[in-house]
């Protein structure tokens, strides 16, 4: 029995330096501890059938073998169990650093800021100061101040984005709201212009937003008349479409501007025969202007007798539309990557 119990462990180790994978262990295992056939087990079966002598020497030497065998057994699940996990690491390992995603080329300026950049610097070239105002702004310098009193009827035209719980405070519905805080700050002569975002409570179409952009310009010196203004504005637009552009002018009343007119240009998308961007008309509206009333300029704190100047009021997504040739003003703030990577 001693010579069988050694012959079982020197098998043993022979065939489990030939295991590779944990299935092969497995079988090796239900050869020698199955319930039934395993050698082990028949082995300490057998142990009933000796004497109390031989059983006492024989079945130490018996369980020492099964405890040796177990003990390599568990050795060797771990070794191949290891080897299976750092196989699973090398062949599934997922990469965070890696996007799923293709690789996107280099972003690009959104279409509003190159044409707000090209008019600033356009402006900037002829004298202009680029101010900024606040989004969030009194009653008084968004209507006031603007010759537009508390009961004035165009305030029910403005469709204004009030402060709950707050009555003076507003969303600017127009840039102009910054006129006569530039007066009050540098006074005169003034040349300025202010880019920035109003709000209005107006429902979306192919050319109407409730949120978008504006550029106010505001000169104030002395003898100024509509020719300096209508000069300007050509310049500007020649500036940014780069060609001459068709523009009329039609009069207009805007409290703040006295004259007023509406300056409209010939539409660019579709040549003047008639789209979705200029409502089929051939021309869109591009901006309300005229001479500053003289009761702004009295409200900045100058002499209207003395001073006068012109304004305008430039919504320059519309001058996006037109310079890119975009029909539904709804795409420059949609987010949509198809879009924007046409620029």
């Amino acid at each position: 029995m001693k010579n069988k119990l050694e012959k079982i462990k020197k098998d043993f180790d022979e065939k489990l330096k030939k295991i590779i994978d944990l299935n092969s262990l497995d079988n090796l295992y239900n050869e020698y501890f199955s319930r039934k056939t395993g050698e082990i087990t028949l082995v300490m079966k057998s142990l009933k059938n000796l004497t109390d002598k031989e059983r006492k020497n024989v079945g130490a030497l018996a369980n020492d073998v099964k405890l040796e065998i177990e003990k390599l057994f568990e050795s060797k699940k771990k070794e191949l169990e290891n080897k299976r996990w750092n196989e699973i690491v090398l062949t599934e390992k997922i990469d965070i650093t890696q996007s799923k995603l293709p690789k996107e080329r280099y972003g690009s300026k959104h279409p509003m800021t190159s044409v707000h950049e090209n008019m600033e610097d356009l402006f900037a070239s002829m004298g202009f100061m680029l101010l900024d105002g606040p989004e969030l702004e009194s009653d008084y310098y968004a209507f006031e101040s603007l010759n537009i009193p508390e009961t004035h009827p165009a305030r029910e035209t403005m469709d204004t984005f009030y402060i709950k719980g707050s009555a003076n405070l507003c969303m600017r519905p127009h840039t102009s709201s910054v006129q006569v805080r530039a007066m009050q700050k540098y006074g005169a002569p003034l040349r300025a212009v202010v880019t920035g975002r109003v709000f209005r409570n107006e429902a979306t179409d192919a050319s109407h937003e409730h949120t978008f952009y504006q550029m106010e310009g505001l000169v104030i010196d002395k003898n100024i008349s509509i020719s300096h203004l209508l000069g300007t504005m050509k310049e500007l637009l020649a500036g940014v479409f780069d060609r001459e552009v068709e523009v009329r002018l039609r009069p207009g009343h805007f409290d703040f501007v006295e004259p007023g007119f509406e300056l409209d240009m010939k539409c660019l998308v579709c040549e003047g025969k008639g789209c979705g961007a200029c409502k089929h008309s051939g021309w869109v509206e591009t901006l309300p202007c005229g001479l500053v009333h003289p009761s702004v300029i009295e409200s900045g704190g100058l002499d209207p007798k003395e001073w006068t100047g012109f304004a305008f009021g430039l919504g320059s997504m519309r001058l996006v539309m037109q310079r890119y040739g975009i029909e539904d003003i709804r795409l420059l703030y949609s987010g949509r990557l198809d879009f924007l990577k046409q620029f």
